[in-house]
């Protein structure tokens, strides 16, 4: 994949200290990566790059929105997400990113694409259950949620459930309460 250049960080001319990066995320990152989950996105992604004399830490923060589609109803909603993601750079003799939050890149590089960082950030900050915020407090009108309403089991009253019981029962919970 093509690294995107507006996502790549020159470090070589950077004084040693604190420096601010800002980026605006919008669907055509995501399409950039081929993830068609999100129908529309809105994300700010705020990285303070650390510049020190043998590495470099990077503190990546993200928020915004992403629109998805419940998966209950199917409607689509906006679903706030945030983030937040530590990632220290060593120097190295190769390229190596078996570790989470270690990157380490050859001797005499002089950039870091950080735009894998931002996309897995982005996706991981979603729920894994995307439930739309009108099922939960009952707002929602949808014709699909009238007929999961419908279809569902009906519970039946703690009563029948004990006249339901085996009469052997009653007699072992007897031998509990006679202690």
């Amino acid at each position: 994949m093509k690294p995107l250049k507006e996502f790549t960080i020159p470090f070589v001319g950077l004084k040693i200290g604190k420096h601010h990066f800002e980026y605006k995320v919008e669907q055509a990152f995501f399409e950039h990566f081929e993830y068609e989950d999100f129908n529309d996105v809105n994300i700010d992604v705020n990285v303070e790059l650390e510049k020190k004399s043998t590495l470099l830490e990077l503190h990546f923060k993200i928020s915004g929105w992403v629109n998805v589609n419940c998966d209950i109803t199917n409607e689509p909603y906006n679903q706030n997400i945030e983030n937040n993601f530590d990632l220290v750079v060593k120097f190295g003799d190769e390229y190596n990113d078996e570790y989470i939050d270690i990157l380490i890149v050859p001797h005499g590089t002089y950039e870091i694409n950080i735009q894998q960082y931002i996309y897995e950030l982005s996706i991981l900050a979603v729920p894994i259950k995307r439930v739309h915020p009108g099922v939960n407090d009952g707002t929602l009108d949808s014709d699909i949620l009238k007929k999961l309403e419908e279809l569902s089991p009906k519970v039946k009253e703690k009563k029948e459930k004990e006249e339901d019981i085996d009469p052997r029962w009653n007699t072992l919970k007897k031998l509990l309460t006679d202690k």
